[in-house]
């Protein structure tokens, strides 16, 4: 079991918001955060190792076989990370969303447009949905898939499978996953500080005396 996948690892990521993670990640060297485009159009926390697809244009009409694959064969709790560049197509819809839910994933982040949406609130409301926006479109005829479990540059962020995906309503964050315990610890401080800061504000009914003790914003 890798640390991106341990259960109490995971569990105590799902405490930490996306944003004091993205941080931590910083802290170790790292890009972390996933560009703004990439937002929550379902809701739900989102946190577990990624599977990566990579999608690029084609107008050979054919089905989007590796995130196909890549839904039923990922282990429970994957997040499927589908990389297009930002595409104005819908790489995710109702039918996939019925295969990830089925094969029990955490959810689904998409450098790419998604659609079905109705349908997915309607028959999986506690699907969690992170994209670039929705749109009608199908890729079949202007985007394939051409692999899986590789790295791809998802919302500008270069994503490795395995690495750990932390996404909420702040946005989607990648934690390398050499790098997933350091990060935790990290991250739980800067929680800590934050929650320390935001007591001293509020008893001192000032901004500035809250920010002086760890001169953070």
């Amino acid at each position: 079991m890798t640390a991106s996948s341990d259960p109490q690892i995971i569990d105590r990521y799902r405490k930490i918001a996306s944003a004091s993670v993205a941080d931590a990640v910083e802290k170790h060297g790292h890009r972390g955060y996933l560009a703004g485009r990439v937002g929550q159009i379902r809701p739900g926390k989102v946190v577990g190792p990624a599977v990566t697809v990579l999608e690029e244009p084609s107008d050979t009409a054919e089905p989007p076989t590796h995130a196909l694959d890549a839904i039923d064969a990922s282990p429970a709790g994957s997040v499927l990370c589908i990389a297009a560049g930002g595409a104005d197509v819908a790489v995710f819809g109702g039918l996939m969303a019925a295969g990830a839910v089925v094969n029990e994933l955490a959810g689904v982040v998409l450098d790419a447009a998604v659609r079905d949406v109705e349908e997915i609130t309607r028959d999986y409301p506690d699907f969690p949905v992170y994209a670039a926006g929705t749109v009608s479109a199908t890729t079949v005829g202007r985007y394939r898939s051409v692999s899986s479990n590789q790295p791809v540059l998802l919302g500008d962020v270069e994503v490795h499978p395995g690495d750990l995906i932390v996404a909420d309503t702040d946005g989607v964050v990648r934690v390398p996953a050499d790098l997933v315990e350091q990060v935790l610890e990290t991250a739980e401080e800067i929680e800590r500080r934050e929650s320390e800061q935001t007591r001293l504000i509020l008893e001192a009914r000032s901004l500035k005396t809250g920010l002086e003790l760890y001169n953070r914003v």
